[in-house]
């Protein structure tokens, strides 16, 4: 059975240029909409390694506490075949080193999760290699992080191993408990899966899930010498929960009937239809926990 509705603090951050919250303030926000729980995004302006020491973070999880909010992940970036092209540089040792850290942190916080990503494909070495690469990077993650309790979540939104079935063999292959998925319905929806399939196939290796809803917009371009269009790639406008291409509510009875138990993240990570003020921000917010109550009480039936 899911688990609870948390929040990513990503919504909140400013990143595309909508209402900025701190860290503290977000926290509050997400108490005062009423979710369970919070997922916090490992970088500037949030949760910074480089801003969160030990005596910061105890009395960030005392402000969670006394929010009743549970710290259920802390969003680690990576991006394991960053600059290939110079191999003198040591990126992946940094990049494990900062995971590393990050479940260090999450511990100190009270949560279990970190989550990561795979990487961007490279010219600078073959699929193969570069499948290699993170296949190891993320065993030494799993094992480090398993020193601290924690558990790392690979989020299916990079390119390598981003469709259902080659991040299925990306987890059996990292072979480690403390690796496992944090598989989510939007890259399988733009691939064209089966959501429903895709997430019994998935959920025995799942920890989380995040949730954003988007709408297809149609892109062309004029040719002049036809007097015509061509059609190009189409882009995507997030929109309220239920407004989107997602079936969400196929794709979330599947990961349950098949076994999940873990939580539900909404999320606001890309321009939102209707701007990003904090009116706006706390409308799509609701809307989520809206959807999840319906959710809860269609699957009670």
């Amino acid at each position: 059975m899911i688990a609870g509705s948390i929040l990513h603090s990503v919504s909140y951050s400013g990143s595309w240029g909508q209402h900025f919250l701190t860290l503290e303030e977000f926290i509050d926000k997400a108490a005062e909409l009423g979710y369970d729980g919070v997922m916090l995004m490992a970088k500037r302006p949030h949760l910074s390694v480089l801003d969160w020491g030990v005596d910061r973070r105890s009395g960030l999880r005392a402000r969670l506490e006394a929010s009743g909010l549970r710290m259920v992940c802390v969003a680690g970036y990576t991006n394991f075949t960053a600059d290939l092209e110079h191999g003198d540089i040591p990126h992946r040792e940094i990049q494990i080193q900062h995971v590393s850290e990050l479940a260090e942190m999450a511990r100190d916080l009270g949560g279990q999760l970190v989550r990561v990503f795979t990487g961007y494909e490279s010219a600078a070495a073959t699929p193969h290699a570069q499948m290699r690469l993170i296949v190891d990077a993320l065993r030494e993650c799993a094992r480090r992080a398993a020193e601290f309790g924690v558990t790392i979540g690979v989020q299916n939104h990079h390119d390598i191993a981003c469709g259902v079935d080659s991040m299925y063999d990306l987890i059996r292959e990292v072979d480690h408990s403390n690796c496992r998925a944090m598989f989510d319905a939007w890259a399988p929806a733009l691939h064209g899966a089966d959501l429903a399939a895709a997430a019994t196939k998935m959920a025995p290796l799942t920890v989380h899930t995040t949730v954003a809803d988007y709408q297809l917009r149609p892109r062309y371009r004029y040719v002049p010498s036809l007097v015509n269009y061509e059609t190009l790639t189409p882009s995507i406008q997030a929109v309220p929960i239920g407004e989107g291409f997602i079936d969400y509510r196929a794709f979330l009875k599947a990961l349950e009937d098949a076994g999940y138990n873990g939580a539900v993240a909404y999320e606001m990570c890309s321009p939102l239809e209707g701007g990003g003020t904090v009116d706006n921000l706390d409308r799509y917010a609701r809307r989520f926990l809206e959807f999840m109550r319906a959710f809860r009480q269609g699957a009670a039936r």
